[in-house]
């Protein structure tokens, strides 16, 4: 995947025979950020003298660290080597979402798309002028989890489909009035879809079948938690 390819036409040569009504897709950021040019050689950032003390006090790359700092609109937390940080996006994560992994070889450095609902409007729109129905699209990153241990797939960015499951206003099966229970059905598909593509297995969208998603325009921005509402500023 190179800046400027097609990654709309690249899915429907890939799939579009197989979709059926009530399928979606899940595609993994990286292809879509390379696809939108978000591709950063690491030789052409100069480091700050924070991003240098940093770096040297816990062995890591300057430029990456500068980087990280340059993507992040806060940093949370900066401390054992770790950066996690608030982005543009309002995502709270490590390394503000710069990521080096199957990009360049440690040495271009990948970011977050600049709007992931756009983008997952971008590719849902393609999709379903070519195969005549809606194909909702989750654009996914792969996140560490706070008293977490281990990573999983996350929805930044969502498109034709409620991001939720809510269940409030409904009774259990013992009676119980539920009232807070809302399900964050995208991020539960990013996470699921991740056992499908693998970390390193070249695989950058799934398909998945069964679901019963219901039509929704509020994207994976009404998955990010107000700062306001934060228990753990």
């Amino acid at each position: 995947m190179q800046p400027g390819d097609d990654l709309a036409g690249m899915l429907l040569e890939a799939a579009a025979d197989l979709l059926e009504p009530g399928d979606l897709l899940v595609v993994t950021h990286k292809v879509v950020s390379k696809a939108e040019g978000r591709l950063v050689a690491l030789e052409s950032i100069q480091p700050s003298d924070l991003a240098l003390r940093f770096a040297r006090r816990w062995g890591k790359d300057p430029r990456a660290v500068e980087l990280v700092l340059r993507e992040s609109q806060e940093v949370v937390r900066m401390a054992r080597g770790v950066i996690i940080s608030r982005t543009r996006h309002g995502q709270v994560c490590a390394n503000a979402g710069v990521d080096l992994s199957n990009a360049g070889g440690g040495q271009v450095a990948c970011l977050l798309p600049l709007d992931p609902d756009a983008s997952a409007r971008g590719l849902a729109r393609r999709i379903q002028a070519a195969v005549g129905f809606a194909v909702p699209v989750v654009v996914c990153d792969s996140f560490g989890r706070a008293w977490r241990e281990g990573i999983v797939n996350v929805a930044l960015g969502v498109a034709g489909m409620d991001p939720f499951t809510d269940y409030r206003g409904t009774r259990d099966p013992h009676g119980y009035d539920l009232r807070v229970s809302r399900m964050a059905s995208a991020d539960a598909l990013a996470a699921a879809a991740e056992l499908a593509m693998g970390k390193v297995d070249g695989v950058p969208a799934v398909r998945v079948r069964g679901f019963p998603w219901r039509p929704g325009e509020a994207g994976g921005v009404a998955l990010v938690r107000p700062p306001e509402n934060d228990l753990f500023p």
